[in-house]
């Protein structure tokens, strides 16, 4: 896909060459963003997804408490 934007020359030249000093193309630095953006996008919904999931959830202790004399225990 082709996306055209409108930036500022001076910005663009700036960004230019903070991409070549990555080693990278300004097309290649906004693809990777861009990449990195729907990522970031997509983990925050599976981890909304798991905290719902997490919430709904009941515990499984059944009124099971920690005991720090029981986990020191030498077997």
């Amino acid at each position: 896909m082709n996306i055209t934007l409108s930036v500022d020359e001076r910005i663009a030249e700036r960004a230019r060459a903070a991409a070549a000093s990555m080693g990278k193309s300004l097309n290649q630095a906004v693809r990777d963003y861009l990449e990195q953006l729907a990522g970031s996008q997509q983990l925050a919904g599976e981890l909304q997804a798991f905290e719902q999931s997490a919430r709904a959830t009941p515990g499984r202790l059944e009124g099971w408490r920690f005991d720090r004399e029981e986990a020191n225990r030498r077997a």
